[in-house]
């Protein structure tokens, strides 16, 4: 089977959404308001700061990537866009890099999902986030099933290539559960300690035929570039 050499994976910069999501959750709000539907949520004037701070990151590479694979939705659009400007590197959207789905959660915080929807709130506490899917909507298994297969065709597609990825947070950690071959119960330890940032990277560089973590959730750029992240500090993991 062939395999890619190097793999990142960068989260989209801060959106409009975000914004309005943190406030309401801050605010004890049930409902966050949102005018757009989710895929055309835009980036936020930070955000864009945040996806050229990224691309001076991958100016500096010594070796770019021979392609990235980009989430259909705007923000994520706009954000790779930005990053890759004048770089030459080839995009291309995919939707299986999309959010995940949240079906009947969709817009609502959670003191709203647990006060609107106690039987979904206690459900999603008994299953645990990877395998609870919200009506409607998709679980963190769910993703997973379409990540695999990208990742199987981007590595036959792009034999020893190295490939970026512009996604959600969700994927961030997903990607690093298949790079990593982790358990679930690690994963959840990552995603409990975990706030993946906006315009964060996480890298992956093959050695030994096993991918090895380079980076996870690296903001070092953004604070470079004063395009600051809103929440998570810089957190590099260590090869494994």
């Amino acid at each position: 089977m062939e395999q890619l050499q190097w793999l990142a994976v960068v989260r989209h910069g801060l959106s409009t959404g975000n914004v309005l999501a943190e406030a309401a959750e801050t605010g004890g709000h049930e409902t966050i308001d949102i005018p757009e539907r989710d895929a055309d949520v835009p980036l936020s004037d930070t955000g864009r700061e945040q996806a050229r701070a990224v691309g001076k990151w991958l100016a500096d590479l010594e070796e770019p990537p021979v392609v990235a694979v980009v989430s259909p939705y705007l923000r994520t659009r706009q954000t790779a866009e930005i990053a890759l400007e004048a770089s030459g590197v080839p995009m291309v959207v995919d939707e299986r890099l999309r959010d995940r789905e949240l079906g009947i959660l969709d817009l609502l915080t959670a003191r709203g999902v647990q006060n609107r929807l106690p039987d979904e709130f206690a459900r999603r506490a008994r299953l645990g986030k990877f395998y609870y899917r919200p009506p409607g909507g998709e679980s963190w298994a769910d993703v997973l099933l379409r990540l695999r297969a990208l990742l199987r065709e981007l590595a036959e597609d792009h034999p020893g290539g190295r490939v970026v990825l512009f996604a959600h947070e969700a994927t961030v950690l997903l990607v690093r559960y298949l790079a990593e071959r982790l358990s679930e119960a690690e994963l959840m330890r990552i995603a409990h300690a975990t706030t993946v940032a906006n315009c964060s990277i996480s890298t992956w560089r093959r050695h030994d035929g096993t991918l090895r973590a380079e980076h996870f959730n690296h903001v070092a750029h953004l604070h470079a570039e004063g395009a600051t992240p809103t929440r998570q500090e810089d957190v590099d993991a260590e090869p494994v």
